[in-house]
């Protein structure tokens, strides 16, 4: 922790994030409608060319004999694939793949949390640029892209799925056609609370553990080793247990809105 600031300083520099105004454009710390997180931004966007890139020199370098980077890419394929397919009863290359897109990139993007709290700040403080959250999924506008993206889905599995039945089914699913009012209000606070969760779990238990790590760099160098060290380890489940739970909620509301009740 810099000598020239105090505890609450020093948390409040940490969680403010590099921010462009769309009005004026001009980078600063902030907030607002017309706030473009661009930390955020550019760590996911970094994040999935050189996850996704790597799957696909993988891809593109497969041999009879696999090397170490095959043999781990198809046992994560193999096992993404199998855990959707116990899910999703239906023949799909679709889901799969957003399975394994999710579960990647989600983790990598956690994974981020595991670096020194001060370590891009401070690398990028002498380009000049004053802040710097390197965890996208510590913010609120990432998770809940996501999440929101997952929600379109479901309405057009929904749409897809059942056509003119959706309807029927919105007005008389649980309680019968003569309660159409309830049930039809019932569904929408249904699948409004399915991206509600997806963006509040993951934003919720990334901010956390970020909000640790940054109480842990507040101590004296002296005392921050052990308890930085146990909580990184313990945090490297956190990260995985967060990319799977959003991974496999997302194929289960998908495959709740192929199925239908």
């Amino acid at each position: 922790m810099s000598e020239a600031s105090n505890p609450g300083q020093y948390i409040q520099h940490h969680l403010e994030h590099l921010s462009l105004n769309l009005k004026t454009f001009t980078l600063g710390a902030g907030g607002g409608f017309w706030t473009l997180n661009l930390d955020t931004l550019i760590v996911s966007v970094i994040i999935g060319i050189l996850v996704f890139g790597t799957l696909r020199f993988a891809a593109n370098r497969m041999t009879e004999v696999p090397g170490k980077l095959q043999n781990l890419a198809e046992i994560l394929v193999g096992f993404i694939d199998r855990t959707v397919h116990e899910i999703y009863h239906h023949k799909t290359t679709f889901m799969p793949s957003l399975a394994l897109t999710l579960f990647l990139w989600i983790f990598f993007m956690n994974a981020m949390d595991l670096l020194p709290v001060d370590f891009l700040p401070t690398v990028l403080g002498f380009f000049g640029i004053p802040h710097f959250k390197s965890v996208p999924t510590a913010d609120p506008n990432a998770t809940f892209a996501m999440s929101f993206t997952v929600f379109f889905l479901i309405i057009f599995f929904n749409f897809k799925a059942k056509k003119h039945r959706l309807l029927k089914e919105m007005l008389t699913f649980p309680f019968g056609p003569y309660l159409f009012p309830i049930n039809f209000l019932f569904r929408i606070i249904e699948e409004c609370v399915k991206p509600l969760s997806l963006a509040l779990r993951l934003f919720g238990n990334m901010f956390a553990g970020e909000l640790i790590f940054i109480l842990i760099a507040i101590m004296p160098w002296w005392i921050q080793w052990p308890p930085g060290a146990i909580w990184a380890i313990f945090h490297i489940l956190v990260i995985t247990l967060q990319a799977f739970l959003f991974m496999m909620l997302t194929i289960i509301y998908l495959s709740m809105a192929h199925e239908g009740h």
